[in-house]
């Protein structure tokens, strides 16, 4: 019998606990060996639990129990989380976990530590929830280079799209909407400013090259910019829009990595993955387009990716799996400012005419897009390829002009 604990009582903490009692039998047939949680760790009381017995509040319980050989860290958060899983991976012992934020910001770290001491650290249940996306680009697509990781990496911003494309439901009444069935927190700004999906992409972009990629050096923006109108010119245009997070390597090496709001072609497989459910698109050397798609959140879901990372680890006491990438800095990443894609623009002017001579100049064979109902003093265009830095300057060109700059959106090559 494994001796594991369970770091965190909160919705994944207790759905890990959930699955690992009550498939005990199965658990143990496919990890060869039978599962028992000794320790739950909690500074809250659980007193009408049925396994208030196994409940502490003392991580020294958990790190000095020899006998604890895996541990979940499902507290969420940098602090304690970090401290608490560099102690338990210098004492031998592995750790999986659902946190994300702590896999983004101290993986390198803490995948070095484990390498050391011959333990393991695994994260399945980091990037996607449910969805399987970390083993498999790290063991079946392993024959590959990775050329491309692109995929709406948020349900609660991808619900929100879904009703503002929908339902022509503005952003406002969408995210309540989203509120009030619980895909989104009472503060959503880790979602809806995209800092959730730029841990996720800063997680997979270390992963399939090798280097870690910090938060920080992701370009991130959220959708709460997004208006009807560009929903209107996104379907006009022949698609929708995302919030996509990307890595692709570059010609001269370097990565080009974001997460933002992006026109997505209809036909593009992204282009279908509505509401709560994520799609994580996967371009290999060898394998070309592979697409792992499903619900990316959630209690049991992510739970259960978690007790699969346990059964992985008691399957290999006393060897690793490999799961590896070194520490990486800024120059592994392209400028955002040198980036180089097409891009959707809406403008506010007094005469369109004016405007779309003044475009014509500026940006490269730029246009026009239509909609139903468009205002007089609007005017939208689609773009060719020129640097952030190109088009910021042109945009402000217009802005002297007296022509608003009301949207600017990346077109994707998905």
């Amino acid at each position: 019998m494994v001796q594991v604990a369970v770091m965190g009582h909160g919705v994944v903490g207790s759905g890990v606990v959930e699955v690992l009692e009550n498939h005990r039998e199965s658990i143990a047939k496919r990890a060869k060996e039978e599962i028992n949680i000794k320790y739950i760790l909690d500074i809250r009381e659980f007193p009408d639990s049925p396994y208030a017995d196994k409940f502490t509040k003392s991580f020294d319980d958990i790190l000095n129990d020899d006998d604890v050989k895996v541990v979940a860290e499902v507290m969420g958060g940098v602090n304690p989380a970090y401290d608490f899983t560099k102690k338990l991976l210098l004492a031998g012992k592995s750790v999986v976990t659902s946190n994300k934020e702590l896999v983004a910001t101290k993986g390198a770290e803490l995948l070095e530590i484990a390498k050391q001491k011959n333990a393991n650290y695994l994260f399945e249940a980091s990037v996607g929830g449910g969805i399987p996306i970390i083993r498999p680009m790290s063991q079946c697509l392993a024959a590959n280079d990775v050329v491309e990781v692109a995929g709406i990496l948020n349900g609660t911003t991808n619900f929100i799209l879904t009703k503002m494309i929908r339902e022509h439901m503005g952003f406002e009444d969408a995210l309540k909407m989203a509120q009030q069935l619980g895909y989104a927190e009472k503060d959503p700004t880790a979602d809806v400013e995209g800092h959730d999906a730029c841990r996720k992409i800063a997680i997979l972009a270390s992963l399939a090259y090798g280097k870690h990629i910090y938060p920080e050096l992701v370009h991130t923006q959220g959708i709460t910019r997004i208006a009807l109108e560009d929903v209107a010119y996104a379907a006009s245009w022949g698609g929708v829009i995302k919030l996509i997070g990307q890595v692709k390597r570059l010609d001269d090496g370097k990565l080009d990595i974001t997460v933002e709001p992006m026109f997505i072609e209809s036909s593009s497989q992204l282009a279908g993955v509505d509401d709560v459910f994520n799609g994580i698109l996967v371009k290999g050397d060898a394998t070309g387009d592979v697409v792992f798609y499903g619900k990316g959140a959630g209690k049991l879901p992510t739970a259960s990716a978690v007790v699969a990372d346990i059964i992985d680890c008691v399957k290999h006491l006393g060897a690793r799996k490999y799961i590896f990438w070194a520490d990486g800095d800024a120059s592994l990443v392209k400028p955002y400012e040198e980036t180089v894609y097409p891009v959707y623009i809406r403008v506010e002017c007094d005469d369109r005419k004016l405007a779309a001579e003044a475009v014509s100049r500026l940006f490269k064979n730029p246009r026009a897009i239509v909609r139903t109902d468009a205002l007089d003093n609007e005017y939208a265009f689609a773009a060719d390829e020129m640097t952030v830095a190109q088009q910021e300057e042109a945009a402000g060109e217009l802005e002297k002009l007296g022509i608003k700059i009301r949207s600017k959106i990346r077109i994707s090559d998905l």
